[in-house]
């Protein structure tokens, strides 16, 4: 399955919920998560893919498991024989 700009949406939405749940700022989670506003802003807006080092990174500033931050995603759909569904 590939991904596109819709995923890194879904990401950024659910980093964004996350972030203002704890009642930060951008500064805030970029200064917690060692990466600058900058960055933290296009990643919320969906405009740059992130590293699954960059993940860890994040969830640590918002104290959650990395896992919470995939919320938004829909298991993929399987067929009868336990492979993925190509919809």
């Amino acid at each position: 399955m590939k991904h596109d700009r819709k995923s890194l949406l879904t990401l950024g939405r659910e980093i964004r919920r996350l972030r203002k749940e704890r009642h930060l700022s951008q500064n805030e989670l970029a200064d917690l998560a060692g990466l600058s506003r900058n960055f933290i802003s296009m990643v919320e807006r969906g405009e740059r893919a992130v590293s699954v080092l960059t993940i860890l990174d994040i969830a640590d500033a918002l104290r959650v498991a990395p896992a919470a931050m995939f919320a938004g995603y829909a298991a993929p759909m399987a067929t009868q024989n336990g492979s993925e569904s190509n919809q």
